[in-house]
């Protein structure tokens, strides 16, 4: 158990400690009074307090944390200025959040998804100047008999250039593309005798099990892909084309990311697309990172920049309570031009809150049933 405990820990840790550490930031630059700092909730167990005033700990809760704002002291404090007028002075009203320009409360509630961009890219860069990037031309090997792959024309020693408008630069983005593929068919651009030929192949759809045991319907086309001419190309990246890479490989998580969600949002009306088993929560996340971590440091860390981007994403969703949800509100006040009344901010909070609840609920709903699954398979 514990070899699940302390990775997921650790990767929730820096994860949340990043996220917090951008709001803050930006409140600082902005001039909001920032009274607590904490990592985890509840009981504090031990922190320190520096000159500025921002009590720093970590609490008894590991899950998640927060960044307490001058006179934050509930989720509607960011709107009723009408009572912290009554409260604070003109000069205490300076280090509020709520009485600073829309810009800064947006860039303020966007700091902690763009922190967690930035530790992903990070990640990205350092790993492929440092550790390298596979780069190797991915071609077919071998077209299984009666395969989709043989009944749409795909063939034998076909230099894989294209999958789903996704340019083909290694052996692993050949599995990656595919899987992560939402149409019905699937698009390849292919090589073959020195000319270029685009097809389209619907895949198979096959139960199956992913890497973590975890059940999943997984797209199948019949095809075994090695390296094109057997040459393996693992380089070492410079600066410029590192951060070129990275920020194509955040880019592309978060497009599969809002493509899947979008799927798995009409899937629950009956349509769409997608595994809803894949959609999971902490239990699922604490099992991933133990798993990844047995296979290395490298692994990891590579795990922490992926969920880093997720976490980021799902908070600029524009669901009241979510830093998404901050920055619609803001935005839609100063387009109306006249502040929004508690009642109104009560019902939003309330509709944030049930969505919220609701995704956590079948998330952990999820994650307990894949676990029975892989315990008793």
């Amino acid at each position: 158990m514990l070899s699940y405990i302390i990775p997921f820990l650790i990767l929730l840790t820096i994860v949340v400690f990043v996220h917090e550490y951008g709001h803050y930031y930006f409140a600082r630059r902005y001039g909001v009074g920032v009274t607590a700092f904490s990592v985890g909730f509840g009981k504090e167990l031990f922190g320190y307090t520096d000159k500025n005033g921002t009590r720093w700990k970590f609490s008894a809760i590991p899950f998640g944390g927060y960044v307490k704002f001058f006179g934050d002291h509930n989720i509607f404090s960011d709107f009723n200025r009408e009572e912290l007028r009554k409260k604070y002075t003109e000069e205490e009203q300076k280090k509020l959040l709520a009485f600073k320009p829309l810009y800064q409360r947006n860039l303020i509630a966007f700091g902690g998804p763009l922190a967690n961009f930035i530790l992903a890219f990070f990640i990205f860069v350092s790993v492929f100047m440092f550790v390298g990037k596979d780069m190797t031309p991915a071609s077919i090997l071998e077209v299984k008999k009666e395969s989709p792959a043989e009944v749409y024309g795909l063939k034998q020693n076909d230099v894989l250039l294209n999958i789903d408008g996704n340019k083909v630069e290694s052996l692993l983005d050949v599995s990656k593309f595919i899987m992560l593929s939402t149409d019905d068919f699937i698009d390849f651009i292919v090589l073959r005798n020195n000319e270029e030929y685009t097809l389209k192949v619907k895949p198979n759809l096959v139960e199956s099990i992913d890497d973590f045991g975890n059940p999943l319907e997984k797209r199948i086309v019949g095809i075994m892909i090695g390296p094109n001419n057997n040459k393996i190309n693992h380089v070492k990246l410079g600066p410029t084309k590192a951060a070129y890479h990275a920020v194509k490989e955040i880019y592309f998580v978060s497009q599969k990311t809002l493509e899947m969600a979008w799927g798995y949002l009409q899937k629950l009306w009956g349509q769409g697309y997608g595994d809803l088993r894949q959609l999971g929560g902490p239990i699922k996340i604490a099992q991933v990172s133990g798993d990844v971590a047995k296979m290395g440091l490298l692994p990891f860390i590579m795990i922490i920049s992926y969920i880093s981007i997720s976490l980021g994403l799902f908070n600029l969703f524009p669901i009241p309570l979510l830093d998404g949800g901050h920055i619609a509100l803001n935005t839609a006040e100063a387009i109306r031009g006249k502040e929004f009344n508690k009642k109104t901010l009560d019902y939003t909070f309330r509709i944030g809150m049930t969505v919220i609840a609701a995704l956590m609920i079948f998330t952990v709903f999820n994650d307990l049933s894949n676990f029975l699954t892989r315990f008793l398979s």
